[in-house]
């Protein structure tokens, strides 16, 4: 109306214009604290660790010396060292490669057959042990791997008590128990870890065309060629954003391995033992680094093999 008074603008108004015509400083204002909390707390206690890495201990008096040397990383090099980098990473393969094998056909069914109900109940289902508290699991399992759980009296009442005492006689894997043993170390991490690999590969294996199956089919190719030719390279991405979970995690456990399998054959145990029981941050520091290198090599070798293309 002609002569009317327009209300005063308050500063919310004022703001919102100011916004409006200066995108830029909004989004500032939105990426300032996550990027001060990833540059700080993430970066800065990375760049802490790599810095402790570069000092040594006095071996006398056990105090660490803070000038920069590479003998602690010399000392990774040792036999015990390389033995104990050896067995994780082999672990973490064995862990990887399983996984993948165990989750791709529930994965597959779940994007190509699931519907409604029956999705719903597939996620209930692969997210339900992530519910519960990861201690609890490991612990379950230490009981039902020993030598009086549930697994020894079922195969002793199916008489397939042979098997679990041939995994147990295996060269290299020599226990008592499998709630002692490498094997079972290994059986828990893909229970653990599994819902880390099936999730990924079901989001992949949706995006792949039904047309390009039916395609398939129509030019004769068998199911074996149309899965190594089609359904496999489409669904590599999840494949490898799997494996980088279940890899990067066995790297870097010590629980399991405390509570399974007994053992400080791992990273994990040998940051923690290191850096509490010994005193020695530097090699603990050390240790902690070589995760992070193997991890950036992997990565780096996925990228040039075009892994992350269709991410």
């Amino acid at each position: 109306m002609k002569g009317a008074i327009l209300p005063a603008r308050g500063w919310a108004d004022k703001l919102t214009a100011l916004f409006w015509r200066r995108p830029g400083l909004l989004l500032l204002l939105l990426i300032t604290p996550p990027l001060l909390w990833l540059g700080v707390v993430y970066l800065g206690s990375l760049a802490a660790l790599l810095l402790q890495s570069f000092y040594s201990i006095d071996e006398f008096s056990g105090v660490v010396k803070e000038e920069f040397t590479l003998k602690t990383y010399a000392e990774l090099f040792r036999a015990q060292n390389l033995d104990i980098i050896r067995r994780t990473v082999l672990m973490a393969g064995a862990v990887t490669l399983t996984s993948a094998i165990l989750a791709f056909p529930i994965a597959y069914f779940a994007a190509r057959y699931a519907k409604g109900a029956w999705k719903a109940a597939f996620y209930l289902g692969i997210m339900l042990p992530l519910w519960s508290s990861y201690l609890v699991k490991v612990y379950a399992w230490k009981l039902i791997l020993a030598k009086e759980g549930i697994l020894t009296w079922a195969a002793e009442g199916t008489h397939t008590s042979w098997i679990i005492n041939g995994i147990l006689s295996i060269p290299g894997l020599e226990s008592s128990s499998l709630s002692t043993s490498p094997a079972g170390t290994f059986m828990v991490f893909v229970y653990v870890w599994l819902p880390y690999m099936i999730l990924p590969m079901q989001a992949a294996l949706e995006r792949v065309p039904t047309s390009m199956l039916e395609a398939s089919s129509d030019l004769g190719a068998t199911s074996a060629q149309t899965f190594r030719t089609v359904i496999l390279p489409l669904a590599m991405p999840g494949v490898i954003a799997g494996s980088i979970f279940t890899f990067s995690l066995t790297l870097g456990d010590y629980i399991i391995p405390q509570i399974i399998g007994n053992s400080a054959n791992s990273i994990g145990m040998a940051v923690y033992q290191l850096q509490g029981t010994a005193g020695n941050i530097p090699l603990a520091a050390a240790f902690a680094v070589v995760p992070i290198l193997i991890m950036l090599i992997y990565l780096a070798l996925a990228k040039r093999a075009g892994a992350f293309d269709a991410l």
